[in-house]
């Protein structure tokens, strides 16, 4: 169980990390509107790709470990957020190896997709207002980690799909 304290707090970080880019995020557009001050994204515009890849494979190979390594059964929407998430690990290293130009036309919808479906889950468990999604064994309001007062299983991934978002978007850019 060592193994999955590490790796937890290892995904929990990350998250925090994650979400402070999105909120700098956020405000950076905020304050470039109210400013009408361009702010220069290049370094990530000219990574977006790469960004993308290493957050959906650390997203995949985190959602594997729990499932097979710690032993967490997924509910029924952890499997539609696995769904949308899986694919672009294989999408995004093909994207990057051929240097794709308009990958984000396919890969953002996946991420919106997946984000909306992982706030959902997270609202779930956070509000208990369900016991089952379904007729699984396992309960969608199940919170299997609980880190920061807010980090959970749905919410890695809730950051992981806004973090491509932004950089498959900012990527996309001219």
């Amino acid at each position: 169980m060592a193994n999955v304290s590490l790796v937890t707090n290892i995904l929990s970080v990350l998250t925090v990390i994650g979400d402070i880019f999105i909120v700098v995020f956020l405000l950076s557009l905020v304050y470039q509107y109210f400013s009408k001050k361009k702010i220069n994204f290049n370094i990530i515009k000219e990574n977006s790709l790469f960004l993308s890849f290493i957050v959906a494979l650390i997203a995949t190979l985190g959602s594997l470990f729990y499932s097979e390594i710690a032993g967490y059964t997924p509910c029924k929407l952890c499997w539609f957020q696995r769904i949308f998430m899986y694919p672009q690990t294989i999408l995004l290293g093909i994207a990057l190896f051929r240097k794709a130009k308009r990958a984000h036309y396919y890969l953002i919808p996946l991420n919106i997709i997946g984000a909306f479906i992982a706030l959902n889950h997270y609202l779930i468990q956070r509000m208990e207002y369900a016991t089952s999604c379904g007729i699984e064994a396992v309960s969608c309001s199940v919170k299997y980690t609980f880190h920061f007062g807010y980090i959970t299983i749905p919410m890695m991934a809730l950051t992981a799909f806004c973090l491509m978002i932004i950089f498959l978007y900012l990527g996309q850019r001219e």
